[in-house]
């Protein structure tokens, strides 16, 4: 499907999430009148089976004193997700394979000391700007504003201290839909070089479809750029036990944005056609990953914005299949950004040694981060990501698991 820039806008324009009517509350009625109503040999007089359950625990203590906590989502089919409010951090998440064993699927750390010494964002909420902004600077309104340099010559993922770094507020929720976690957040005017008090809510919900969705939401009280994401390394053997090389990989991409030698699009849309970019059709990710091609090697390997597939109707929509043939597990993701970075762990190295005493070797995860488009101030031509004050920056992702068998 030929992508325009026309339908990238109209995608964004489907950011509107639908909401709830709050249910009626009980009434008194007596034991009478409930019998009446209900003979107990009816299927009406069976309890609803739970959504789930969400518990919380001490996380420990950051190095400011600031104490932390980590909250346990399961659904009604077992699976389980540990998120911390320190970075929004998804710090494990249980799937099962097609024999039905549960293993954990993204990498990190097992402590909260460890996430502060040094983490490559593991299983984190990344803002205000997710991936990178060309020389930390961008143009808004007739003013220009620097931000934090931490990449090199660029801004990386909402700086030296990015929402990765902070403690969210935290709610527990149990839903119909299965159990919740909303977290808060309000970027003070100038974070990071960023204009506007900026109020963001993320909400995790493990639901009963095992899908772990995430909806953003973000309000300013002054013009400024917003572009929320989650950066989870997944790898779907369960407990990291081989390399991501072997994972089939798919995405519903025609073209992808290349990049300079510092990993800054250069603004063109390039087709993925003969190119080793190209995922229309599911292939092993290992397969195309060392070629000779310019943008691999400033990659080194994947590490690059795929332009989703859209239509007119900018709607919520298929943009990536994930799957491990050994393991059988199998991963959708649905979104309505406009992008989708993939990113191959090329800087895993073997030095991190992660949760249960596991080395994270060459390529041990791999991370698929829904989005606007890198350094997208910088790019007219690319979907904005200006927020103002009478606006509300709303998107939504969901990450779905099953099995081939």
């Amino acid at each position: 499907m030929k992508l325009t820039l026309l339908a990238f806008f109209a995608a964004t324009a489907a950011w509107l999430l639908a909401g709830c009517s709050p249910s009626s509350g009980p009434q008194e009625t007596s034991p009478a009148q409930v019998a009446e109503a209900v003979p107990p040999t009816t299927e009406a007089a069976v309890a609803p089976e739970p959504a789930g359950s969400i518990s919380e625990t001490a996380f420990g203590t950051t190095a400011d004193g600031t104490a932390v906590r980590l909250y346990t989502l399961r659904n009604r089919s077992g699976m389980e997700a540990r998120i911390t409010n320190y970075g929004g951090i998804v710090v494990s998440l249980t799937a099962p394979d097609r024999d039905g064993r549960f293993e954990d699927v993204v990498l990190g750390y097992g402590t909260l000391a460890e996430y502060e010494k040094d983490s490559p964002y593991f299983g984190a909420l990344i803002g205000r700007y997710g991936n990178r902004i060309g020389k930390g600077r961008f143009e808004l309104d007739g003013e220009t504003y620097q931000l934090t340099l931490n990449d090199g010559p660029n801004h990386l993922h909402g700086g030296a201290r990015g929402f990765d770094k902070v403690v969210w507020d935290a709610q527990p929720q149990e839903t119909p839909d299965g159990p919740s976690l909303l977290l808060t957040y309000v970027s003070p005017d100038g974070e990071e070089g960023y204009p506007g008090t900026l109020t963001a809510r993320v909400r995790y919900t493990l639901n009963n479809d095992d899908e772990l969705a995430i909806d953003y939401e973000a309000t300013t009280d002054q013009p400024t750029i917003v572009n929320l994401t989650h950066h989870s390394y997944f790898n779907l053997s369960g407990n990291v036990k081989r390399d991501i090389l072997g994972h089939e990989l798919q995405i519903a991409a025609e073209s992808f944005t290349p990049v300079d030698e510092t990993l800054i699009p250069t603004g063109e849309l390039r087709p993925v056609a003969g190119t080793p970019f190209d995922f229309r059709t599911p292939k092993p990710i290992g397969r195309d990953i060392d070629a000779e091609n310019q943008q691999i090697a400033y990659g080194p390997g994947y590490d690059h914005n795929w332009v989703i597939d859209a239509d007119d109707s900018g709607a919520w929509r298929h943009v990536a299949t994930l799957r491990d043939p050994e393991s059988g597990r199998v991963m959708t993701i649905h979104t309505v950004e406009p992008g989708l970075q993939f990113y191959s762990g090329n800087f895993l190295d073997g030095s991190i040694t992660g949760k249960d005493g596991v080395v994270y070797g060459y390529r041990s995860g791999l991370c698929l981060e829904t989005q606007h488009f890198p350094d997208s101030p910088n790019h007219a031509q690319f979907p904005s990501t200006v927020l103002r004050p009478d606006k509300t920056y709303r998107t939504r992702t969901t990450y779905r698991f099953s099995t081939d068998g």
